[in-house]
Protein backbone atom coordinates (compact mmCIF):
# COMPACT_ATOMS: atom_id res chain seq x y z
CA UNK A 1 0.00 0.00 0.00
CA UNK A 2 1.06 3.50 -0.57
CA UNK A 3 2.50 5.66 2.36
CA UNK A 4 -0.09 8.58 1.58
CA UNK A 5 -3.03 5.88 1.66
CA UNK A 6 -1.59 3.82 4.89
CA UNK A 7 -1.39 7.11 6.48
CA UNK A 8 -4.74 8.43 5.45
CA UNK A 9 -6.21 5.20 7.04
CA UNK A 10 -4.33 5.07 10.24
CA UNK A 11 -5.55 9.06 10.65
CA UNK A 12 -9.22 8.24 9.91
CA UNK A 13 -9.34 5.40 12.95
CA UNK A 14 -7.53 8.05 14.84
CA UNK A 15 -10.18 10.81 14.21
CA UNK A 16 -12.61 8.46 15.01
CA UNK A 17 -11.42 7.74 18.01
CA UNK A 18 -10.59 11.09 19.10
CA UNK A 19 -14.61 11.69 19.25
CA UNK A 20 -15.86 8.43 19.72
CA UNK A 21 -13.67 7.60 23.07
CA UNK A 22 -13.04 9.30 26.39
CA UNK A 23 -8.97 10.70 25.54
CA UNK A 24 -7.59 8.63 27.82
CA UNK A 25 -8.89 5.53 26.28
CA UNK A 26 -8.62 6.59 22.40
CA UNK A 27 -4.88 5.42 21.67
CA UNK A 28 -5.37 2.53 23.23
CA UNK A 29 -8.69 2.25 20.78
CA UNK A 30 -6.38 2.95 17.75
CA UNK A 31 -4.08 0.09 18.35
CA UNK A 32 -6.56 -2.17 19.14
CA UNK A 33 -8.30 -1.51 15.55
CA UNK A 34 -4.94 -1.49 13.81
CA UNK A 35 -3.71 -4.54 15.94
CA UNK A 36 -7.52 -6.43 14.64
CA UNK A 37 -8.27 -5.69 11.54
CA UNK A 38 -4.75 -4.40 9.73
CA UNK A 39 -3.09 -7.42 8.39
CA UNK A 40 0.57 -8.14 9.60
CA UNK A 41 2.40 -6.79 6.05
CA UNK A 42 0.16 -3.40 7.06
CA UNK A 43 1.50 -3.21 10.78
CA UNK A 44 4.65 -3.90 9.95
CA UNK A 45 4.60 -0.79 7.06
CA UNK A 46 2.92 1.27 9.67
CA UNK A 47 5.49 0.59 12.15
CA UNK A 48 8.56 0.73 10.18
CA UNK A 49 7.03 4.06 8.64
CA UNK A 50 7.14 5.53 12.52
CA UNK A 51 10.52 4.14 12.69
CA UNK A 52 11.55 6.57 10.42
CA UNK A 53 9.62 9.69 11.83
CA UNK A 54 5.85 9.97 10.60
CA UNK A 55 5.75 12.58 8.58
CA UNK A 56 1.65 13.63 8.54
CA UNK A 57 0.41 11.26 11.56
CA UNK A 58 -1.89 12.01 13.73
CA UNK A 59 -0.70 13.14 17.20
CA UNK A 60 -3.20 10.14 18.57
CA UNK A 61 -1.27 7.53 15.95
CA UNK A 62 2.13 8.32 17.06
CA UNK A 63 0.59 8.12 20.69
CA UNK A 64 -0.65 4.67 20.17
CA UNK A 65 2.85 2.91 18.07
CA UNK A 66 3.83 1.47 21.54
CA UNK A 67 0.77 -0.39 22.11
CA UNK A 68 0.95 -2.09 18.32
CA UNK A 69 1.62 -5.14 17.95
CA UNK A 70 4.70 -6.02 16.05
CA UNK A 71 4.53 -8.83 13.59
CA UNK A 72 7.19 -11.20 12.97
CA UNK A 73 9.52 -10.74 10.68
CA UNK A 74 8.32 -14.03 8.43
CA UNK A 75 5.27 -13.33 8.74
Amino acid sequence: MSPEKMVTMANQISMFMETAMPAEEAAAGVAGHINDFWEPRMRRQLLAYLESGGEDLRPLVIEAAAQIRRPAADA
